[in-house]
């Protein structure tokens, strides 16, 4: 038995404290687990302060106050930066060697804000004994969040400023089980806020758009699009791995998304990772992590997406353009289910469900020699191929619809829609960059429209100047007569009315396109005798 100012001690392994945290991090949230550890905390420096309260003698305040970081030294939590420091003095201390900012970058990765919450709650109620009055030691720089070190400050509540209520909150003086309802009822209303928010958002959409929006933001009228959003849906139930194709800005990572929402790791984390925006060595450490000392840089352990996305699920965007290397460590992660970190020996099992998406014909990279073709096959469990804006054409308008409506709601403008115009010529315009396109063109548009609806000119330049394009849909084949006219007057259109200029670019001559627009009922009288006569 190990014993203190005759109270019984522990030893706790240090792991097992940051398995803890993950474990509540994953079931419980941040908020309650930050609760749960600072009450643990502020009771174990509480009772700390107490068992000596009566065992030694002080020369001073100063080496009171002391004793509370030297047995958290002697305990393993931390180290001041300076030796025999005030750890309470106004600029606050400086730590080093965190165990709980290591160990919360090893279990459960980088943060936003600090996370020594036990050892901050410890401090607080060792000294809150001490003192005889409250005081709450907060973390204003953490190693968790990239700082360079953990740096604490205590001060009296009513010290500190209302910019830190968030923090103080955790510090209150109530029962535990009292705190923790009010961190679930917190969430909860989070929770609904936002699904109202989510909901007025859609209804807001299709009011100005007159355009149904499905649940998850995809709109999907084109018998094509349907059917990759009934496949996906189907597919979602199960942890299969799904191969997503299709042109870059079709919309594969909604797709990605739509499967992850109606799967059963919807709750779960969705991350998404660009493979081919990252080099092959960082692309390794941020898909498998790594330890401390692998490499330059390497100051503390880091687990990967792999680790970060457990119980979710993790999107490997732009998968074709990964190294040949690269392409057989990741076939070992798919087939094992494990993971090593760079510089490990250890591997450590995952639980996270992987999809892939790419705009390259995987197939002809594999008969190529550019991409493995295991690693093909063990991707391509289920082909979802997302088509092109221009090969859903029915689609388009309904979509400029949402994407107008919602760029008003952004922008907080009030638009009506677009004029008939406008809408023939987003239909002519073949989108090369497909849905990403349209939305920036109907930003534009937004910005740039004069009065409430979008007129032809507040389009891009080369949507303005967009020519029909000859498409049959299903049975319905338009007579060649009608298809005829509508390019050319539309290529009469482009050259402002000439004449010369339209018949030279339809390679006819300049008395063909007269007698074909005479016959339009649209000129009278002889053919033109000018060089560049225009159409009034």
């Amino acid at each position: 038995m190990i014993r203190f100012a005759d109270h019984r001690m522990l030893l706790l392994d240090a792991g097992a404290m940051g398995l803890l945290r993950k474990y509540l991090v994953e079931n419980f949230g941040f908020a309650a687990t930050r609760t749960v550890l600072t009450q643990f905390g502020y009771a174990h420096g509480w009772r700390m302060a107490d068992a000596i309260a009566g065992q030694f003698e002080w020369d001073s305040d100063e080496d009171k106050r002391f004793a509370g970081t030297r047995l958290c030294t002697l305990q393993g939590l931390f180290r001041v930066a300076i030796d025999g420091q005030d750890a309470f003095s106004e600029k606050g201390a400086m730590l080093v060697n965190s165990y709980e900012a290591e160990q919360h970058l090893m279990h459960v990765g980088r943060s936003d804000g600090p996370v020594c919450w036990t050892i901050t709650g410890l401090l607080s109620g060792y000294l809150s004994r001490t003192e005889g009055r409250e005081v709450i030691v907060l973390e204003d720089r953490c190693v968790a969040r990239g700082d360079a070190a953990c740096h604490l400050v205590a001060r009296s509540r009513e010290q500190w400023n209302d910019d830190r209520a968030d923090d103080l909150r955790f510090f209150a003086a109530k029962p535990l089980k009292e705190t923790l309802d009010v961190s679930l009822d917190a969430a909860i209303e989070a929770l609904r806020a936002t699904e109202e928010k989510l909901l007025l958002r859609r209804r807001a959409l299709r009011r100005a758009a007159r355009v149904e929006v499905e649940a998850d933001g995809l709109v999907a009228i084109s018998a094509a699009m349907r059917q990759v959003v009934d496949l996906s849906t189907r597919i979602a139930k199960y942890d299969s791995t799904v191969l997503i194709t299709g042109e870059s800005g079709t919309g594969k990572e909604r797709i990605a998304r739509l499967i992850h929402e109606g799967s059963t790791r919807s709750l779960g984390p969705f991350i998404a990772v660009n493979c081919g925006a990252i080099t092959e060595t960082l692309l390794e450490s941020e898909l498998f992590g790594h330890t401390r000392g692998a490499f330059t840089g390497a100051t503390h352990h880091r687990p990967g997406l792999f680790e970060a996305a457990s119980r979710g699920t993790l999107l490997l965007d732009e998968i074709g353009d990964i190294s040949p290397g690269m392409q057989v460590k990741l076939l070992r992660v798919l087939q094992e289910r494990e993971v090593r970190r760079v510089g490990d020996n250890v591997s450590r099992p995952i639980d996270v469900r992987v999809l892939a998406a790419t705009n390259k014909d995987l197939r002809q990279e594999v008969v190529d020699g550019r991409f493995r073709q295991d690693l093909y096959y063990r991707l391509k469990v289920v082909d979802v191929h997302v088509p092109a804006l221009r090969e859903r054409k029915d689609d388009i308008l309904a979509l400029a619809r949402v994407l107008l409506a919602d760029s008003a709601l952004r922008m907080k403008r009030k638009m009506t829609g677009m004029t008939s115009a406008t809408s023939d010529q987003l239909l002519r315009y073949a989108w090369p960059g497909n849905v990403r396109e349209l939305e920036n063109a109907m930003e534009r548009a937004v910005a740039l429209a004069r009065g409430s609806r979008i007129d032809l000119d507040d389009l891009p330049e080369e949507v303005r100047h967009a020519l029909p394009r000859v498409v049959a849909i299903g049975d319905h084949v338009r007579p060649l007569e009608d298809v005829a006219k509508e390019y050319i007057l539309a290529a009469l259109a482009v050259n402002g009315g000439n004449q010369t200029h339209t018949a030279a670019q339809l390679g006819i001559g300049s008395a063909t396109l007269y007698r074909k627009l005479k016959g339009y009922g649209l000129l009278a009288g002889g053919p033109p005798r000018r060089k560049h006569e225009t159409v009034p």
